[in-house]
Parts: C-alpha cells; structure tokens; sequence
C-alpha cells in the first residue's frame, strides 16, 4: 500500500514538473518571438542578461541603430533559452563596445540626468 502511495506522489510529481517546463518553454518561446521582433525592427540586436532578484532576469537588448530595449523573464533559465532561440549575440557585461551601441535622444537625458543636474523636467 505504502508504495502504491508513492508511485502515486512520483507520478503527480512528474506531472507537474511537465506542465511547468512546459509553461517555461512557452514562456522562453514568447520572449524570443518579441527579441526577434526587436532585431528586426534595429537591423539585429545584441543582448545581456542581469539578474535583477525575485522578480527574474532582465534582457537588455541593443539593436545595431543604437536602439534599445529590455524585457523580463521570470528566471535566468528561461532568458537564456529565449536569447538562444531569438539567435542574437549575447555579452557577459553591458560595458566597453556593446555599451557605446546606445544612443540615447533627449527623453533618456532628462528622465536620467537631467532633472537632477537642474535640466528640464519631462513633460510627457
């Protein structure tokens, strides 16, 4: 009897392990499709991963017309597994020659720096 209990807690077990790499499959699918979308949009993309806690990981991607964006993925896994999927070129650190890709227009300098080096406020 204390088996068949067991083999009755593995399964669901099993069971449920499926349906969550199925849920983080779709999940990492999603994000790519969207990494994808980004690229096209700025004529391919780049990408860096930074665990932000709780909350997941953060793609920050840059396009090769000096756009950007990020996205969030509720896990380091599943970030990488959509980078992989959406095929861009991923960097370890957001420093040196990936970092001097942005380019940053007026909003960027006066929501970041601006209102605190006494520029105007951001009237959106």
């Amino acid at each position: 009897m204390a088996e068949t209990a067991e083999t009755a807690e593995t399964a669901e077990t099993q069971v449920e392990s499926g349906k969550q790499a199925a849920r983080a499959e779709r999940r990492a699918a999603k994000l790519a499709k969207q990494i994808g979308a980004f690229s096209k949009a700025h004529g391919g993309a780049e990408g860096q991963l930074a665990y932000i806690g709780q909350m997941g990981t953060r793609i920050v991607l840059v396009g090769e017309d000096g756009g950007w964006g990020d996205l969030v993925a509720p896990s380091y896994a599943i970030a990488e597994s959509a980078t992989r999927k959406a095929g861009i070129t991923m960097h370890e650190s957001f420093d040196g020659e990936f970092a001097a890709k942005v380019h940053t227009g007026p909003y960027e300098w006066t929501r970041m720096a601006g209102i605190q080096l006494g520029g105007p406020s951001n009237k959106a």
